[in-house]
């Protein structure tokens, strides 16, 4: 197996797969933190404390078990971060309908900085029928009377 020109891995920065660890002075004490990049993005995706060497003045070195370790660390901060970003932007709320339906309505904010909204789409659930989509203010309250308004008059 090869290695590209651009895999690095020496005691203080490793640099494969589209990952990269490096160990830098840890600005909130006296120790040494670990800072995982994945290639492309403009910020770490992880930051986290690294341990000291023998000598208690020096990081101890960064291997290939640590870098698989923080390669998995920092993928599932990365999915939690994306997961919470989702529940925050999506909403799904399900009813019964006057006439014995159960409606779902699914509520996706679209967080553009100069137009902020929402979309909502209700679906006859035993169906899973478009009825109705539109688009509403990314405050609208998903509850059951506003739901049942919008499947009714298309008014969100």
């Amino acid at each position: 197996m090869q290695e590209s020109v651009e895999d690095t891995s020496n005691p203080r920065h490793w640099k494969k797969d589209g990952w990269s660890a490096r160990v830098i002075k840890n600005e909130d004490d006296d120790g040494w933190a670990v800072e995982m990049m994945r290639a492309g993005d403009a910020e770490p995706a992880l930051v986290t404390p690294w341990t000291m060497g023998r000598d208690k003045k020096n990081p101890k070195p960064l291997d290939q078990g640590a870098f698989t370790t923080l390669i998995k660390t920092a993928r599932e901060v990365l999915l939690r971060h994306e997961q919470s970003e989702r529940a925050r932007l999506h909403r799904t709320f399900s009813y019964v309908a006057s006439d014995g339906r159960r409606i779902r309505i699914d509520f996706d904010i679209v967080p553009d900085e100069d137009d902020p909204h929402a979309i909502i789409k209700a679906f006859d659930e035993t169906t899973n029928e478009l009825i109705r989509d539109g688009r509403a203010a990314p405050t609208w309250k998903v509850n059951a009377s506003n739901a049942a308004r919008f499947v009714k008059t298309g008014e969100a």
